[in-house]
């Protein structure tokens, strides 16, 4: 399980030659990230000076810590579910019954594969969200942080997106993809649009 490796034997892995983990395992670490940097920032910003701010940057500081775990555990989902992607691949096919078998078998694995980046946009808007709101009250001292956070989401963001495009152009079933797209269409650019808003307005605090 990747939350359980060293960083280096989890880059050794990302960097061989074999299939898992992949760009959507690297997405969910990207988030775990920038929920960790969000954390971060909060525990900076406690204490007497902050005290008015206390109810918030708690809330911010336990919801980021769950996100870290949450990004973790996709992660992992995402190894395994693209895994499980490869191994449909591999069902035998040497006669119609068998063929029809890895056809669909491929085919739940694909709409399987899809779900992990699509919660993965979810969580990366979180991110960003509760980024934005420590904004306002975040130890100046470490402010750009907060833009790494924001950073760090967004590429969680559009890298999901790509992974999701490219499971849905195999997937054979209209009902599936529309399930999809509803799911996620326009998800990403608005993870992007807030991530690139709050980046602008950390620069902005920092240069004055």
């Amino acid at each position: 399980m990747i939350r359980s490796e060293t960083i280096d034997a989890y880059l050794a892995r990302l960097a061989s030659r074999e299939p898992t983990p992949g760009g959507g395992a690297a997405a969910a670490l990207h988030a775990a990230q920038g929920a960790a940097l969000v954390a971060m920032v909060a525990r900076y910003t406690t204490g007497p000076k902050y005290e008015q701010h206390d109810e918030l940057v708690r809330r911010i500081i336990s919801a980021s810590d769950s996100l870290v775990i949450e990004a973790l555990g996709l992660a992992d989902a995402d190894e395994s579910a693209f895994q499980g992607v490869i191994d449909a691949y591999r069902l035998p096919s040497g006669t119609d019954e068998l063929r029809a078998a890895r056809t669909t078998s491929i085919q739940e694995a694909l709409i399987l594969a899809a779900q992990t980046p699509a919660q993965l946009i979810r969580l990366a808007g979180t991110i960003v969200e509760l980024a934005t709101e420590l904004f306002e009250v975040a130890n100046a001292t470490v402010i750009s942080d907060v833009a790494a956070a924001a950073d760090a989401a967004r590429a969680a963001a559009t890298t999901a997106r790509v992974n999701i495009d490219i499971n849905v152009v195999a997937i054979k079933d209209v009902a599936a993809r529309s399930r999809l797209a509803d799911q996620t269409d326009g998800l990403e650019e608005k993870v992007v649009l807030a991530a690139d808003s709050l980046m602008g307005r950390v620069r902005g605090r920092i240069l004055g």
